[in-house]
């Protein structure tokens, strides 16, 4: 039985208890920083590199805009002082049996900004909105 790559197109976004369907999800990235350090008493005249802080990249969330649905915009009204409503974001790339083969977590999201479609009397395309989310940790599960 041969495999071949995953298609990019069947995926699930899950967060605070329920599904939305969305058209594009980007910004599934981790990166390491690194430190550079010199020791004064090394001989060598360079410097060593090492692990630092892990960054998450903001992710950002496309879909059609429905009548009446404001998710995205009750969710963003839950900001105010230094506070606001925090979810646990799950996104799974799914098989041809809608099972999940690799999951994304992502930790204490909430949003920062949200994005209304543009509007053109001589376009015929869909609707979309997005909305970009900050977080504070992500985790790669293979299943």
């Amino acid at each position: 039985m041969a495999t071949y790559p995953l298609p990019k197109f069947h995926f699930r976004v899950e967060w605070g208890g329920s599904t939305i369907g969305f058209s594009e999800v980007s910004g599934l990235n981790i990166e390491n920083k690194v430190i550079e350090y010199r020791d004064g008493a090394s001989p060598e005249f360079s410097k060593i590199k090492m692990p630092g802080m892990r960054e998450f990249s903001n992710i950002t969330l496309k879909r059609g805009v429905f009548k009446g649905d404001n998710e995205f915009f009750g969710w963003l009204n839950t900001i105010s002082l230094n506070a606001v409503e925090r979810r646990d974001i799950t996104i799974s790339l799914l098989n041809e049996s809608h099972e999940p083969t690799v999951v994304w977590k992502i930790k204490n999201a909430f949003p920062l900004k949200i994005q209304s479609t543009d509007l053109k009397a001589d376009g015929s395309e869909v609707a979309i909105e997005q909305i970009d989310i900050a977080h504070e940790g992500l985790v790669i599960q293979n299943g």
